[in-house]
């Protein structure tokens, strides 16, 4: 099932549903023929749809709406934190293209700081799903969940076959005792083979799909903390206030310190170019997120050598 058919059969069910867009229809095209009414293209204006679709939300609708993710939470942020946040309408937030998978994107449209000011607001809840598999999962218990919400959308394939959703929650892929990788989103796919990598080096290695990033799953985070030497945080976001910044909170809460390695875009936008093209610049393909974390020096962690599975 794709995002679109999803969408589209969730309004079908519920006629309450209403899909908006500020005229960034990639994943809804086929929607304003099958809805009517019920589509709503506000044109190239963020701010007014989501004043729109708190208005709706007031009436008892639960608005889907769409755009850019840069644009949905830089350009409307004022609207969503005081007409969303502070009443706290259940209006759901899809961003097209957030990180890295705006690729050949300039910095103006690329969103790398979206969870960082979408979890700050009160009463708002953030979700990156790891692929479209993990996306068509997680997305009925967020639409139907009474808070405003924000979805990374990610409808990339990647074959693997996701545990159930539940708010809150994190998936946990596998565990290990020397490291594990903390990640979301489009990485996930990049984690997947470093974890391999680093398997094949003789680490037991860990990794978790952290998935719905507010509300955190604290539990997860506290239990990795307690049973492995390395934490390593990876996201295609800047290193301020994303899942680096998350850990550390939590573990300032329950007065704990870790050994963290964070991977993120440390003060900077990235290069615009094709999808692997940017991975392999930044440093974020699986090898080169394996590679970072086997020179990481620490007590627990000794640097190995390089074998066949870094051979070209």
């Amino acid at each position: 099932m794709t995002y679109e058919e999803l969408l589209t059969a969730t309004a079908l069910q519920n006629e309450q549903v209403v899909v908006m867009t500020a005229e960034n229809r990639a994943l809804v095209r086929n929607l304003p023929a099958i809805l009517g009414k019920r589509f709503i293209d506000t044109g190239i204006t963020e701010q007014t749809m989501i004043g729109a679709a708190a208005g709706l939300a007031l009436r008892s609708r639960i608005p889907v709406v769409h755009a850019l993710a840069a644009f949905l939470t830089m350009r409307s942020f004022e609207f969503v934190r005081t007409d969303l946040g502070i009443a706290n309408l259940p209006v759901k937030l899809s961003g097209f293209i957030p990180g890295f998978l705006s690729d050949a994107n300039g910095p103006t449209h690329q969103a790398i700081e979206d969870v960082s000011i979408m979890r700050g607001i009160p009463n708002v809840t953030v979700f990156a799903p790891a692929d479209e598999d993990d996306l068509i999962k997680m997305l009925p218990q967020i639409w139907q969940s009474p808070n405003p919400a924000y979805t990374r959308i990610n409808t990339r394939q990647t074959g693997y076959e996701h545990e159930p959703f539940e708010l809150g929650k994190a998936e946990v892929v596998c565990t290990g005792s020397n490291v594990t990788i903390l990640t979301y989103g489009l990485l996930f796919e990049q984690a997947l083979i470093a974890v391999d990598i680093l398997k094949n080096e003789g680490f037991s290695v860990g990794l978790v799909n952290m998935r719905s990033l507010k509300p955190v799953d604290e539990e997860v985070i506290l239990k990795t903390v307690a049973t492995t030497n390395l934490i390593v945080t990876l996201e295609d976001h800047f290193l301020t206030g994303g899942l680096y910044t998350i850990v550390a909170e939590v573990l300032l809460k329950h007065q704990l310190t870790a050994k963290v390695l964070p991977i993120a875009l440390r003060e900077k936008w990235f290069k615009p170019a094709l999808l692997a093209d940017t991975l392999q610049y930044e440093g974020f393909t699986g090898k080169q997120i394996a590679q970072r974390i086997l020179n990481h020096q620490t007590g627990h962690l000794q640097p190995a050598p390089l074998t066949h599975a870094f051979s070209e």
